[in-house]
């Protein structure tokens, strides 16, 4: 089977997809990634092999062009999950508008999606796996009959606002149905001389299916869709263990970090709360902040219980750990759910205060808006952590429901079941020569 991954050029989401890629690999498929240039030092150090589609060089530069500085238009993302209200047509349709505007159509630009398309045509995969910004997966596939899946890295907010937004579309009179994804979708196919109906536009908006790696306890069920639970499995890139883990903590040991994604994507900390490390400096457990080198030159001037890194791979820190503060970021929280640590969320970004909120009615972790923190909220979150052994067991019970999912390898042949039912090509047109089955 040939599978080909697709994911636009930001780090933090191609590492939710190394592991079931290596997965695949492992049980001798042939696999492909394919991103922006931006991205190609990366695959290849996740030991993949990568194809360049597309001229975008950095995600930065173009939320720059796209209006200078991008939290604002995250923050205006306001999920129906975190909302107190109840979802209007106006406010469905202007995030409709906005994903497609500032996210899907700009992440997607037509040279990604054109060299994606001819090298689906010339190598024609018979799976396309795609992380849920990567809409050039999708329409690729479409276009060349390969089966195609989305693998989510958080909560299905996506799919969930697009259920939605249709359910209020079909309530309005005929003139006011405006379909902004419906219509960027149809247009980019109709430059391949396909004009497609209304099915096959939900079909690449969705998915044939998803590949879910959130235990059910945080997984937003999406009517219709089919969802195969996976395992989550952490991976960081490159990375080395610093020795000062070898040795057990003689106290109680947090993590503080606003992982790598906004430090990199928006050039400084979502949520400064850094600042606040002076209001941990009385509490008897050793600190653990994730800095980065310009906020590491005022280490020397914070408390003595701190101990300030650069980087550190949460899957070796997180076990020495009895909680962690952080930004709601994928990864570092899925990684923190599969070891069982009480988690503090301090989450103002896209599906990040649902996370939050989550973890909270899970009895798993505490809830703290960016608005709502100061030294003295910081710091009770971090003692009660610690302290309350109900979040303790609220984590374990999260950490049983990951361990219960299958593993990516274990999915491996349900994926190529899937595929065997789901693509349309005949398999005599499939290259013979180096054909793997």
């Amino acid at each position: 089977m040939r599978v080909l991954i697709t994911c636009f050029a930001h780090n933090t989401h191609y590492y939710n997809l190394v592991p079931l890629a290596w997965a695949l690999r492992a049980a001798g498929h042939e696999v492909r990634v394919a991103s922006q240039p931006a991205l190609t030092e990366v695959i290849n150090g996740s030991g993949l092999t990568a194809v360049p589609v597309g001229d975008l060089d950095s995600i930065v530069e173009l939320m720059t062009r796209i209006g200078g500085d991008p939290t604002p238009y995250q923050q205006g993302l306001d999920f129906a999950e975190t909302r107190t209200e109840p979802v209007g047509w106006d406010h469905a349709l202007g995030q409709q508008t906005m994903m497609t505007a500032m996210s899907f159509a700009p992440l997607n630009g037509d040279t990604t999606i054109d060299d994606l398309v001819a090298f689906a045509r010339s190598w024609r995969p018979d799976l396309v796996l795609w992380e849920p910004f990567t809409y050039a997966g999708p329409i690729a596939a479409h276009i060349t009959g390969a089966a195609h899946a989305r693998v989510l890295w958080g909560p299905d907010v996506i799919l969930n606002a697009r259920r939605q937004f249709l359910e209020l579309r079909d309530r309005q009179p005929e003139e006011r149905r405006e379909d902004p994804m419906a219509e960027w979708l149809t247009w980019t196919l109709e430059r391949f001389g396909i004009t497609p109906d209304a099915a096959a536009v939900e079909e690449i908006i969705a998915g044939r299916w998803s590949v879910d790696a959130a235990p059910e306890s945080l997984r937003i069920p999406v009517p219709g869709q089919v969802v195969l639970p996976m395992r989550f499995v952490p991976y960081n890139g490159p990375s080395v263990i610093p020795d000062w883990l070898h040795t057990p903590p003689a106290r109680p040991r947090v993590c503080v970090t606003l992982g790598v994604s906004a430090r990199e994507t928006f050039g400084r900390d979502a949520v400064p709360f850094e600042d606040l490390l002076h209001a941990l400096g009385d509490v008897d457990a050793e600190i653990v902040a994730t800095l980065d080198a310009g906020q590491l030159r005022d280490r020397e001037s914070l408390p003595a219980n701190i101990r300030a890194v650069d980087f550190v791979p949460m899957e070796a820190l997180l076990p020495t750990c009895d909680a962690i503060v952080h930004h709601g970021g994928a990864g570092t929280g899925y990684t923190a759910t599969l070891l069982g640590v009480p988690q503090i969320i301090v989450a103002s970004l896209w599906d990040a205060p649902l996370k939050a909120r989550l973890h909270a009615e899970q009895g798993a972790g505490i809830e703290l808006p960016p608005q709502k923190l100061d030294a003295a909220a910081l710091r009770d979150a971090v003692v009660r952590a610690i302290s309350d052994p109900s979040l303790a067991a609220g984590a374990r019970r999260l950490r049983e429901e990951t361990l219960a999912d299958p593993s990516p390898a274990d999915l491996v042949p349900v994926l190529q079941r899937l595929t065997e039912q789901h693509h349309r090509r005949p398999q005599s047109a499939h290259p013979s020569q180096g054909e793997t089955t």
